[in-house]
């Protein structure tokens, strides 16, 4: 009798201890802080951060401060600590900036990356429903110059001696058409990324101070010293023609 209790006694045992690595090694159920981000709160006077909100045009703009990102945007802002890794991987860091607590901060919350790409995406195309016209029909026959048979466009070499430095991020799109617009044009680009290198925000944040602006959204771009904050390639193009001529800023 005793060794049938103790035969049994054994088996439950294993049972439960089988159970607890199961538990633990089979992947199925992640520890929370796996898909949480450690938590964060800010101020009003917090320093060191780029603050991302998106405005209903799909577009977004950084702040560097909570007091100037407008009413529009406040609902859901992307936080990044410049100093700080934790936000800018594949898990962000967002807040609501209408919803302050007793002790007057603001508390973080963690988004994946897919769901404020997914976010920006859903209200760029909201915006052009209501404003672009259908889109026509591909072009049948062979590639136009310039282009290759699978319909993208190959940039030509870079023809210019002027060099264009493009501070932005990886999910920034206007960064990215800046650049395609750029390099189609035969002028040589350097991106630098203000969100993985903070040597590269340091030094964006220092030539919007020496011209007097501020960083009020991204792709902020450099041409021979000209300083201009947001894509526009009118704007890019006056200051490509003055660098050329060797008129700078």
């Amino acid at each position: 009798m005793r060794l049938r209790h103790a035969l049994i006694i054994a088996a439950l045992v294993t049972t439960v201890s089988c159970s607890s690595r199961k538990k633990e090694d089979d992947g199925t159920n992640p520890i929370a802080a796996e898909n949480e981000l450690p938590a964060l709160s800010i101020k009003e006077d917090t320093q060191n951060l780029l603050l991302t909100w998106i405005d209903d045009k799909g577009d977004m703009h950084v702040e560097m401060s909570v007091a100037t990102v407008p009413a529009e945007g406040r609902s859901l802002v992307r936080v990044v600590v410049s100093d700080r890794e934790d936000g800018t991987k594949g898990l962000f860091y967002v807040v609501d900036l209408t919803k302050k607590r007793e002790d007057q901060t603001y508390a973080a919350r963690t988004m994946t990356r897919r769901a404020w790409e997914a976010e920006v995406e859903k209200r760029r195309a909201s915006y052009l429903a209501t404003v672009a016209p259908p889109k026509p029909p591909p072009p049948s026959g062979a590639p136009s110059p310039g282009q290759t048979q699978t319909g993208e466009d190959k940039p030509p070499p870079p023809t210019s001696d002027v060099t264009v430095i493009i501070y932005g991020a990886s999910w920034c799109k206007p960064c990215h058409d800046a650049e395609n617009y750029l390099r189609k044009k035969g002028i040589r680009v350097v991106k630098k990324d203000i969100e993985e290198d903070p040597s590269a925000n340091a030094e964006m944040r220092a030539k919007l101070e020496k011209s007097g602006q501020r960083g009020g959204s991204i792709p902020v771009i450099d041409v021979r010293g000209q300083i201009l904050v947001g894509w526009s390639p009118g704007a890019v193009d006056r200051a490509i023609a003055k660098a050329s001529a060797g008129t700078t800023l």
